[in-house]
């Protein structure tokens, strides 16, 4: 009946002419054969120009990008030019240095299957980083889709604008604090929870009333910006608030305080529609590369603070949970955990349908959040008994509080039964798959590749050379390796190019690795396990495919 209902009004009819109207939206059809017709995608044009924009400032010092640059002021070539994979591996590496080892990089001879390549060396390693490319596959990149390269170089470009928004990088952030709060409350914000801080302090520093909550209707108006640039440019340049401010149409207005930002390097990523039309995405990147340019935040003189870096450990834990597609996103390991969420989304990637839904409580009633919390951590444990983890002196309450030690036991145990639940999914389910049987089918895999190397386990104090899982990537992917770029591991500098080499290789032949190099060469058990069963997957979902090594 309710359907009938709705069936008869003209919801329909409304429906199509709003969809009709959107502005600067184009929607274009969809772009596989199993395409159902009428499928379309839509791609934002401003998002479209912005990104142009942001590559041809970020990438024009790059010789190996001069061919490709600059991209036109429409951004219209955007999608052609990324085709060979060359300027989305130049962008990770800008957003995240050394994230990808240059000599990995196909840059001559781009043949179709060298443009596949790099498109997954490109895929796997924005992966490791903590994009989502669940839905994104070499044939996307090689066809150009628009939507799906648009998505991959936000996540690309987000994580670089954000990545360094910490105290560790930025011990004057401790500015920012409230009434309090301590430097472990700076923590649990998200980066963009402190950029709104950090425009509220410099209107504060400016003498004005006004403050911002948000990057969309708060900055309209073009007053914050205008304020907030007066504060941060150095004095030499120049920068006023007082001309733009004496505009009234807010559009002008907007491109006067984008012409002072402008004079200090900084105007990037909006326009001044996009400012007026509140577009979040666009003003967030605004505000965070002007962040990144000029934070303008002195430690207090008698600041005593030791800051705790992210370790490499906990980096690795929170890019493999992003990289999922988790929600809530995390920024911090133990305070984004401490509801239980995401590792329930964990378990139901991990384990589909070990996870009862109905017992989870996912929207929390202010008078009993604390209690709902600790219930659902509690229920987290109780499914990693089910799962056979190893929980000896773990509660509910541990991980509610976010207890290091204990929250990293859970993490590991969660990534090394998603690593192995693929592999067994790809042996046919009932396969015992177990570290054993990972160190058989790599000592097998070398010895029929005609190679020397060997190992006893995943604490083999010979693997910190990474010649032998360089070895195996060539066992696998015959001829993708350049023995002329390997270094007989003597020294120290010698171990880590061969490591950073390795991964890199590892991810161009479609291995998910999210292991640092760092790892290999410390011979990190845990992390170097990882490896091999990623390397593992990979060779059984090629032959499964029918390809040869």
């Amino acid at each position: 009946q309710i359907y009938a209902d709705l069936k008869s009004t003209d919801h329909g009819i409304h429906w199509k002419t709003v969809i009709k109207s959107r502005k600067n939206v184009e929607s274009l059809g969809g772009l596989s054969q199993a395409s159902v017709e009428g499928t379309t995608h839509s791609v934002k044009k401003e998002d479209q120009l912005a990104f142009a924009d942001w590559i041809n400032r970020a990438l024009a010092d790059d010789p190996d990008c001069a061919k490709y640059l600059p991209l036109s002021s429409s951004g219209e070539d955007l999608y052609k030019n990324t085709q060979d994979g060359i300027l989305l591996c130049k962008l990770i590496n800008k957003s995240v240095p050394d994230t990808i080892d240059e000599r990995a990089i196909n840059k001559t001879n781009l043949s179709i299957y060298r443009r596949a390549e790099n498109h997954n060396l490109a895929l796997m390693s924005a992966q490791s980083i903590g994009c989502n490319i669940v839905n994104i596959g070499d044939d996307d990149l090689e066809k150009c889709k628009p939507h799906l390269v648009l998505g991959l170089l936000w996540q690309v470009i987000r994580i670089g604008l954000l990545s360094d928004i910490n105290l560790a990088n930025h011990p004057g952030l401790i500015n920012l604090l409230e009434d309090g709060e301590t430097p472990e409350d700076l923590k649990k914000l998200s980066p963009e929870q402190i950029l709104i801080r950090w425009v509220n302090y410099h209107l504060r520093n400016a003498g004005v009333d006004r403050r911002i909550r948000n990057f969309q209707e708060d900055i309209k108006d073009s007053e914050a910006y205008c304020y907030l640039l007066e504060q941060i440019a150095p004095r030499e340049n120049g920068v006023m608030s007082g001309p733009p401010l004496s505009e009234h149409n807010l559009e002008q207005r907007a491109e006067l305080m984008l012409q002072e930002a402008d004079k200090i390097g900084c105007r990037s990523f909006v326009s001044p529609k996009d400012v007026t039309s509140g577009n979040y995405k666009l003003n967030m990147a605004f505000v965070a590369n002007l962040f990144n340019q000029y934070p303008a935040l002195e430690p207090p003189e008698d600041m005593e603070m030791d800051v705790v870096e992210e370790t490499r450990e906990e980096k690795t834990y929170r890019n493999w949970m992003n990289s999922l597609g988790v929600q809530p996103y995390v920024h911090y390991l133990y305070s984004d955990l401490q509801d239980g969420l995401v590792y329930f989304k964990l378990y139901d990637i991990i384990r589909p349908g070990v996870v009862n839904w109905k017992k989870v409580i996912q929207k929390f009633n202010k008078l009993k959040i604390n209690f709902e919390k600790l219930e659902n951590c509690n229920y987290v444990v109780a499914l990693g008994k089910e799962c056979k983890f190893s929980l000896v002196g773990i509660s509910g309450a541990d991980i509610n509080e976010g207890n290091p030690t204990l929250t990293l036991g859970l993490v590991w145990q969660l990534m090394r039964a998603y690593t192995l639940s693929i592999l067994r999914q790809l042996a046919g389910g009932d396969s015992l798959i177990n570290d054993a049987a990972i160190i058989e089918w790599a000592n097998a895999k070398l010895k029929e590749g005609g190679k020397k190397s060997s190992f006893s386990g995943f604490n083999d104090s010979t693997l910190s050379d990474g010649r032998t899982i360089i070895d195996l990537i060539d066992c696998i992917r015959r001829g993708m390796i350049n023995y002329d770029l390997v270094k007989d591991g003597a020294s120290e500098e010698e171990k880590m190019s061969n490591a950073k080499y390795a991964i890199s290789m590892a991810r161009k032949a479609g291995a998910k690795v999210y292991a640092l190099p760092e790892d290999i060469v410390d011979v990190k058990q845990k992390m170097i396990m990882t490896i091999f069963a990623c390397l593992m997957a990979r060779d059984m979902r090629s032959q499964q495919n029918g390809e040869t090594s």
